[in-house]
C-alpha cells in the first residue's frame, strides 16, 4: 500500500478530511486492489467507531472490497459487518445496507451468505423502526445482486417476501422493484 493510500484510510476517522477520502476510496475499490489485506483490520476496527460516519465508511468500503479477498474474509467477518444494518444512527445502517449486494457477485458462497441473511432480516425487520424502509433495501439489494447474476432463485425468494406482507400498500410498492427494467 502506498503512502497516500495509507493517508486516505486515516482520514476517513478525521471529520475535516473525511469526505474526499471516502470519495477516493470507493472510487479506488470499484476495481480489485492489492492493499485490502493492510486496510481490513482497520476497517473492521471501524465498524464499532463513536463516529456514524466513520462506521458507514468503513462498512461500504469493506463491500467494495469483497472483490478483492481471495482469502473469504468477509465471509469469515460478515456477521460483524451485517450487524451495522442494525447500528443506532438510522443512515448508517442504510449505508450498510444498500451497499451489501456487492458482496453478493462476488461468488457463490458469498451470494448464499448475503442472500440468506437479507432474508432472514426480512422476515424479522418490520416491528423495527422505519422497518417498511428497511424492507425495501432488502429487496433492492436482493434486485442488485439479481441484476448482475441473473439466479433465478433469488427472484424466487424476493417475490416469496413480497408475498408475505400483508399489507395491500407496502405489497405494491415492494412489487415495483422487481418488475422488468
Amino acid at each position: 500500500m502506498d503512502d497516500s493510500t495509507r493517508t486516505l484510510l486515516s482520514d476517513i476517522r478525521d471529520k475535516q478530511a473525511q469526505t474526499p477520502a471516502y470519495h477516493a476510496l470507493m472510487e479506488m475499490t470499484e476495481h480489485p486492489v492489492d492493499w485490502a489485506y493492510e486496510a481490513w483490520d482497520g476497517l473492521l476496527s471501524d465498524l464499532s467507531h463513536k463516529d456514524g460516519h466513520t462506521r458507514a465508511i468503513a462498512a461500504q468500503l469493506l463491500c467494495n472490497l469483497a472483490k478483492s479477498d481471495p482469502d473469504k474474509r468477509i465471509i469469515r467477518d460478515f456477521d460483524i459487518l451485517f450487524n451495522v444494518t442494525r447500528d443506532k444512527g438510522f443512515v448508517t445502517a442504510r449505508h450498510c445496507m444498500q451497499s451489501l449486494w456487492k458482496i453478493g457477485v462476488v461468488g457463490a458462497e458469498h451470494q448464499k451468505v448475503l442472500i440468506d441473511n437479507l432474508a432472514n432480516r426480512f422476515k424479522v425487520c418490520l416491528t423495527e423502526k422505519n422497518g417498511t424502509l428497511i424492507r425495501s433495501d432488502i429487496l433492492q439489494s436482493m434486485r442488485n445482486v439479481y441484476d448482475e447474476v441473473g439466479d433465478d432463485s433469488i427472484r424466487t425468494l424476493a417475490l416469496s417476501l413480497i408475498e408475505t406482507e400483508e399489507d395491500p400498500k407496502y405489497r405494491k410498492k415492494y412489487t415495483t422493484v422487481w418488475k422488468v427494467k
